[in-house]
């Protein structure tokens, strides 16, 4: 486990192993929504500059940075806005503070997956019919330490492992089960120590946040091919 994009380079898990890209906050929400709302495809870039290039040659485009919508998207990074009507059969440019960064450091893993509360158990179920290593990389807050992808790895964790199908020796995954054992009574309490909770508190963003900590809103798995992000979904 990975609790920042800053660690990634040192992850041990040498073999083929998928990394699961988290993001509570928002993105791996976002774009989990977006995929069960039935967009075609969400094209991931690293930079503002690329997001405005391309919203030059036509694409829809959403993109943030620190949390506020740029002027020349579409749309910012609030999971509420990614209706059917708004982007389904469409193809998507996404440009994050830190989701999207996080997720091109994963694209040579043998396999990048999007998870989040609303698509857990969907989540659990492919990567437990996949059988590989699961590297769980948390996108944090400009390459820091934050408490709601660490309480979603926690979760994540102690479902796989209550699969039988894996095993950690990891002390990150352990930390993350026992941050997680202290929250999952009252999630939405809990969170409320969280700085990016705040940081949307005080840009008036925040209604998106039940939303975001609610288990099973979706039945899909965004999947990245390293340039593009489509859905899969179980039966």
């Amino acid at each position: 486990m990975c609790l920042s994009p800053g660690l990634f380079q040192d992850i041990l898990t040498k073999d083929d192993f998928i990394v699961v890209l988290v993001d509570v906050l928002r993105a791996a929400t976002t774009i989990c929504t977006a995929v069960a709302n039935g967009v075609e495809e969400i094209i991931p870039v690293a930079s503002h500059e690329e997001a405005r290039r391309l919203k030059s040659e036509g694409f829809l485009v959403a993109s943030e940075k620190d949390g506020v919508q740029l002027d020349f998207a579409d749309f910012g990074n609030s999971a509420l806005s990614f209706t059917r009507d708004a982007i389904g059969g469409k193809t998507l440019v996404y440009c994050t503070t830190n989701g999207t960064r996080a997720l091109r450091l994963a694209k040579g893993a043998g396999g990048v997956a999007i998870g989040a509360f609303v698509n857990i158990s969907a989540l659990t179920a492919r990567l437990a019919r996949q059988r590989k290593n699961v590297v769980i990389l948390c996108s944090g807050w400009q390459n820091r330490f934050c408490l709601e992808d660490t309480l979603f790895a926690g979760a994540l964790t102690r479902r796989l492992l209550d699969t039988g199908k894996f095993r950690t020796e990891c002390d990150s995954a352990h930390a993350s089960m026992d941050l997680w054992s202290l929250a999952e009574g009252d999630v939405l309490g809990y969170i409320e120590k969280a700085a990016q909770r705040h940081r949307l508190k005080n840009l008036g963003l925040d209604d998106v946040l039940p939303y975001s900590f609610a288990f099973d809103q979706v039945k899909v798995v965004p999947v990245f091919d390293g340039k593009v992000i489509k859905g899969t979904a179980l039966p």
